[in-house]
């Protein structure tokens, strides 16, 4: 099959397209024809060699795939063979074929479309997992979304409305405020040409947050962290734009809280609440509230490059790569 391939830690240009074995699916695994696969900000992180885990080499990318399954490994209940499905990955989307595990693959509903389910994991199940679960967002409060016209961002702006929240989308700029707007947000900030935190304050009667889903650290969280109310809570989801630092007495003064959320161990810490998480994930996606914009789509051959429009920040939404397209 052929399959991105890194040999060793580095930039995204290093990596090379090549002829592979297949994977083989252990016991509790299934292996599956890949369809359509996703590029995330973490996979340029784990071929850098800083992400949460380090695969052995060699390895492809690719933390989520949708496709149909083509063999199961032993003690597969539930899927079969020819099943049209989507799954999380430890690695390895960015191939032909790639193994999951079979607790973290899910069935796709009829009338899904393969790139759609194949960004619907990692985006989704991210954002639910930390706006649900650790922000514990309640109906009626106000949820602010940094980084809105991402993948995840946007995710999280639909899944804020779904939970009944008011959504304040901040993005960077007019074009982007428009797209989190048509996936229902409330109120915009453009914190490029704007005080993040006055204009927060101005939309909140000064009162603030009560969550902030950060994806993007970096400068922008000291003035988001500022944004919150009372008992607020900040979410840590990503660091495109820079590790940030913690003042703990700011925390402490106005009972605020800073919640990391990964779902990279979520997934393993709680099974139990990652499947609740996708059940109700796929009911909002039938009812039409889940919405996955897909901006740019790439044949395996050009994978860098789309890896590339990704880390440069010039996507919004979600960047697929499709077996089919030539």
């Amino acid at each position: 099959m052929r399959a991105l391939v890194c040999r060793a830690w580095g930039e995204v240009d290093g990596l090379r397209l090549e002829d592979v074995d297949p994977p083989l699916p252990e016991a509790g695994e299934v292996l599956i024809e890949v369809k359509a696969t996703p590029v995330n900000f973490a996979d340029s992180i784990m071929v850098r060699g800083q992400y949460q885990t380090r695969p052995d080499f060699p390895f492809s990318p690719g933390l989520e795939t949708a496709g149909v399954i083509v063999r199961c490994g032993a003690g597969v209940t539930g899927l079969r063979p020819g099943d049209r499905v989507m799954a999380l990955l430890d690695h390895g989307g960015m191939a032909e074929q790639a193994v999951a595990e079979a607790g973290q693959t899910w069935r796709m509903p009829d009338g899904m479309a393969f790139e759609e389910a194949a960004v619907f994991p990692v985006a989704y199940l991210s954002s639910y997992v930390a706006i649900r679960w650790q922000g514990r967002l309640e109906p009626g409060e106000t949820l602010l979304v940094l980084g809105a016209a991402g993948g995840v961002g946007l995710a999280a702006v639909e899944i804020g409305k779904a939970l009944g929240a008011r959504v304040i989308a901040a993005a960077s700029s007019a074009e982007r405020l428009a797209l989190a707007r048509a996936h229902g947000a409330d109120e915009l900030v453009d914190y490029r040409t704007g005080d993040l935190k006055g204009q927060v304050e101005a939309l909140t009667d000064g009162r603030g947050v009560d969550v902030c889903f950060d994806p993007v650290g970096g400068p922008l969280f000291d003035k988001a962290l500022s944004s919150l109310a009372w008992g607020g809570r900040i979410l840590l989801v990503g660091f495109v734009g820079g590790v940030p630092q913690i003042p703990a007495n700011r925390l402490l003064v106005k009972h605020r809280a800073a919640l990391g959320s990964s779902l990279r161990y979520f997934r393993f810490h709680a099974p139990d609440k990652l499947r609740r998480s996708m059940a109700e994930l796929l009911v909002w996606q039938s009812e039409g509230r889940l919405k996955p914009l897909i901006s740019a789509r790439y044949p395996l051959e050009r994978a860098v490059e789309a890896l590339k429009a990704l880390t440069g920040r010039r996507a919004v939404g979600k960047v697929v790569i499709r077996m089919d397209q030539a």
